[in-house]
């Protein structure tokens, strides 16, 4: 593809007869933040190593920036910003002095390399503590100061490998909202491997969701859930101020209403399913027949309801009885946390 900047084709990493990465086929495209989303020990981070030209894959091929990463990791390398999910700096150094020496050892030219650093800082948000020793510094900057460590080469590819482990919940939507303003800003393309739902719900322009080594779907939001939620797409809760006196009059009436599919009364709650989103029109049903609304809102499919319904005939009581059951249920349980 013309705009692909990460191309994975039938990449696999066998260790014995595990199979880490099992035939992943993906395109990352320029300027865009994908999302790779699993559990722990789904194979992102093995896949991510194969990217990098860290660890040679089986099978296949990954190609990042036009190179094959196993015949020419260093050409990677030079393109591609790493971040790990625990970045280690000297403590006894300054955020400066850290800075300073990740760019030498990078090779930015020395005439360069010192208002580039102070710059980075600035932008991801600690110029006020250039001189504080890292020793002292939260997890949260340390993670800002781990973006300016990836960034001061000037990469066209940052890849996250679960970047925001320990931070803070507000300290989480201030480092995803500068991952997402500089690769809007940089046309930087960026791959993030999460296994918080709701983290990478927030940021991503595309979400794969990866589980025992295999990509088991993947696209954006919206396409993901129109197609598995075909048949419910468009679901309006209308809250009435009275409960329905004769329910079966109600149902029959929006059922005569153009899109309106099935319908669930529950006391002052009305649930409807539509083809389309013909909200406004109910609306005007209700106002029309003298009901009291007291709420309307249109159900909305995230990422949570998403990774439900892919995986709901697989998910048992008994997380013993299917493979991959622990971990499907420990990854919906900690994305909710």
């Amino acid at each position: 593809m013309e705009n692909a900047v990460i191309q994975l084709r039938g990449l696999t990493k066998c260790y014995g007869k595990l199979k880490a990465v099992d035939d992943l086929n993906l395109v990352v495209n320029k300027g865009e933040i994908f999302g790779l989303l699993g559990p722990n020990g789904a194979g992102k981070t093995t896949a991510i190593l194969m990217m990098l030209g860290l660890t040679e894959p089986t099978a296949g091929t990954a190609e990042v920036c036009g190179y094959n990463a196993t015949a020419n990791p260093i050409a990677v390398k030079r393109k591609v910003g790493y971040m790990p999910d625990s970045v280690g700096f000297y403590d006894s150094m300054t955020a400066l002095e850290n800075l300073l020496y990740i760019a030498r050892l990078n090779g930015v030219a020395e005439a360069e390399v010192k208002e580039r650093a102070h710059d980075m800082l600035k932008e991801v948000g600690l110029g006020a503590d250039i001189n504080k020793k890292t020793g002292a510094f939260s997890r949260g900057m340390k993670q800002r100061l781990g973006l300016a460590d990836v960034l001061i080469k000037q990469p066209e590819v940052i890849i996250l490998d679960e970047p925001t482990l320990g931070i803070d919940p507000s300290g989480v939507k201030e480092f995803l909202a500068l991952i997402r303003q500089l690769s809007r800003q940089q046309g930087l393309t960026v791959l993030l491997s999460s296994h918080h739902l709701h983290q990478v719900q927030q940021v991503c322009d595309r979400v794969g969701i990866f589980v025992g080594g295999k990509l088991l779907v993947e696209g954006n939001l919206d396409q993901l859930s129109r197609n598995l939620f075909a048949e419910e797409n468009y679901v309006v809760d209308i809250t009435l101020k009275e409960p329905v006196a004769t329910p079966w009059r109600l149902e029959h009436a929006l059922l005569q209403m153009e899109a309106v599919e099935k319908i669930a009364v529950n006391d002052n709650n009305i649930e409807i399913a539509c083809s389309q989103n013909v909200t406004p029109d109910i609306v005007r049903f209700f106002v029309n027949e003298n009901f009291d609304i007291t709420g309307v809102q249109q159900k909305e499919y995230g990422l949570d309801e998403i990774y439900q319904k892919y995986f709901e005939n697989n998910l048992t009581e008994n997380t013993d009885e299917k493979p991959g059951g622990f971990f499907q249920k420990s990854f919906l349980q900690k994305s909710k946390q």
